[in-house]
């Protein structure tokens, strides 16, 4: 066992996602890292067509002084600017305070852990591109990874977001929380509705917590996530502006007059 998770640990990796090209990922995906050939076996995944690849090769690549390590149940990345957490069977990656959004989750492969280039390589401040003609991921290196959660999160924000999302769907999956926070948002950016989280919440006989005082209970660490994942891109509930418990409003408004988008969990989603 001591054997088996001293490979574990070496054998960190990361993965690979590029969307609508797994054919090519079949026949063979080569790495080209600013101009030259990334020369090293990189394990690579379809998934859902999405290519996954293991990450410490790439992360090597762009930080070579990068140190990473087993522990928390997760692989633990750190070099200057960079803390990077990666956890198998995670549906996100932790990368200086901000969480990514990974749909089908982190992934294993024997001793590799797998997460889509994409979100890697906005983990890791790269630039990814596609050239489908010769079946490359190309990565240009930026001048620094992904800026903090500290300079990306405005608090308030993400305190109002999160309980929102634990006073409506606190007992739901994390996929079902992050759309309870795409439609607070999808109001905000919505010129029906008014143009703050604050005030979306807020908004009269719209939001049941608001009026009855639940909306200040502390959320659950998960409802923080999931929250943060809302605010740097995770959507599960497309262009939704409205949600119900059909088992608890089976004629609501939204269903009789708004166009159906999705059920997750115990919620139906309207647009």
């Amino acid at each position: 066992m001591k054997k088996r998770a001293i490979c574990a640990a070496l054998c960190l990796t990361l993965c690979i996602a590029l969307g609508g090209q797994a054919a090519a990922a079949e026949r063979g995906v080569s790495f080209i890292l600013n101009g030259a050939v990334l020369e090293t076996e990189i394990a690579a995944q379809v998934i859902d067509q999405t290519v996954y690849v293991s990450y410490w090769p790439i992360v090597q690549a762009l930080y070579p002084d990068a140190a990473a390590v087993w522990a928390n149940h997760r692989a633990e990345v750190t070099t200057e600017g960079l803390a990077l957490y990666i956890k198998p069977g995670a549906k996100y990656i932790e990368a200086n305070g901000r969480y990514l959004y990974v749909p089908e989750g982190v992934q294993v492969q024997g001793y590799d852990i797998l997460v889509p280039i994409r979100v890697l390589g906005r983990a890791l401040g790269a630039y990814i591109n596609w050239n489908g003609a010769s079946s490359a991921v190309e990565i240009t290196s930026g001048s620094s990874p992904i800026p903090s959660g500290t300079l990306a999160y405005q608090e308030d924000v993400v305190y109002w977001l999160s309980r929102i999302i634990y006073a409506e769907s606190g007992n739901q999956s994390l996929d079902g929380k992050i759309a309870v926070g795409n439609v607070v948002l999808n109001r905000v950016a919505s010129p029906r509705f008014p143009n703050t989280v604050y005030e979306v919440i807020f908004q009269r006989n719209q939001f049941t917590p608001a009026m009855t005082g639940s909306i200040n209970r502390t959320p659950s660490a998960e409802s923080v996530i999931a929250a943060k994942l809302c605010l740097d891109g995770a959507n599960t509930a497309g262009d939704a502006l409205y949600f119900v418990n059909p088992n608890m409003s089976p004629y609501s408004w939204a269903s009789r007059n708004r166009p159906y988008v999705a059920t997750i969990g115990a919620h139906a989603f309207f647009a």
